[in-house]
């Protein structure tokens, strides 16, 4: 069984371990980067130019379920171990994540949740992401060596996983809360969202916390005290049940991962997010100041 670690790790102590050669079968570095595609930024043409040395690349949009209409479904257990055991992850591999987001983090939390949500506790996330570790003139690398296939045995908690039925039936039974990691102007209605076809707004009773508020300027997570208050100043009670969501299950991790150093390690994630309830929610679901279909201006 993994040893229990740090979600968070800071740029010294992976430096310390590229340094020593510990980055093997015991210790895997992945670029998770993932960008919404009207940014035009390409993750996995960045990582083959700069990463990490020694790291490898996890394509969320590869390592999902691709029978799903929408982005990045969690995967089977199958196919999840098989992707992470053909890069070289076993059940004993401490797994460090980051991207290379100008936030200092935008999608590693989500692949810091995607091990834990299947069983592996053992990883965890490079404070301030590429974006730091550059800037403190750490080395970056363009060789890559594809890492042995090990096996990789997943067990899904599905308790942690809601759907779209889930949610619909919290409105009524508020048997957990719901976090929502989208900005401010997307949660109210009043800006676009980044998808085709999806209007802003947020769900009935949800709050808001967007995901970059959880970072400091300089892209770190903020200290767990910082980040206590700011759950205790939204109105978040860390002793319930707790459900994240955001656009398409991404940054809601990042409200997860604050929760999970604030002592709250079982935060369930909405899968389909505001992405699948805009498109099944009726009007009245849909709660929005601004602009759209479901707002009050078209009603």
């Amino acid at each position: 069984m993994a040893l229990q670690v740090r979600a968070i790790v800071a740029s010294k102590w992976l430096l310390d371990a590229v340094k020593d050669q510990r980055v093997g079968p015991k210790l895997r570095v992945l670029d998770t980067s993932w960008y919404l595609p009207k940014l035009r930024r390409n993750a996995k043409s960045e990582f083959k130019k700069r990463h990490i040395p020694g790291a490898a690349f996890f394509d969320i949009d590869q390592c999902c379920d691709k029978t799903s209409p929408l982005d990045h479904m969690l995967p089977s257990e199958r196919i999840f171990a098989d992707y992470v055991g053909n890069l070289g992850i076993g059940n004993d591999t401490h797994v460090v994540v980051y991207d290379a987001s100008n936030f200092g983090a935008f999608s590693a939390p989500r692949v810091w949740w995607m091990f834990r949500v299947f069983g592996h506790s053992s990883v965890s996330v490079l404070n301030g992401g590429l974006k730091n570790w550059a800037n403190e003139g750490l080395p970056v690398s363009d060789r890559y060596s594809r890492p042995e296939q090990t096996e990789f045995r997943a067990s899904l908690n599905r308790s942690w996983v809601k759907t779209y039925q889930d949610i619909l039936d919290n409105l009524d039974s508020k048997e957990f809360q719901v976090v929502d990691a989208r900005p401010g102007g997307r949660f109210r209605g009043v800006d676009p969202e980044p998808r085709d076809n999806t209007e802003p707004g947020h769900i009935p009773g949800s709050i808001s916390m967007p995901f970059s508020s959880f970072l400091s300027a300089s892209g770190h997570l903020h200290p767990r005290e910082d980040l206590q208050t700011m759950f205790t100043q939204a109105g978040v009670d860390l002793s319930l049940p707790l459900c994240v969501s955001c656009g398409s299950g991404v940054t809601a991790c990042h409200v997860a991962l604050a929760a999970h150093e604030c002592g709250h390690p079982g935060v369930s994630v909405y899968d389909g997010a505001w992405s699948e309830w805009y498109t099944r929610a009726v009007p009245e679901h849909v709660i929005s100041v601004g602009f759209g279909k479901h707002s009050p201006v078209f009603e």
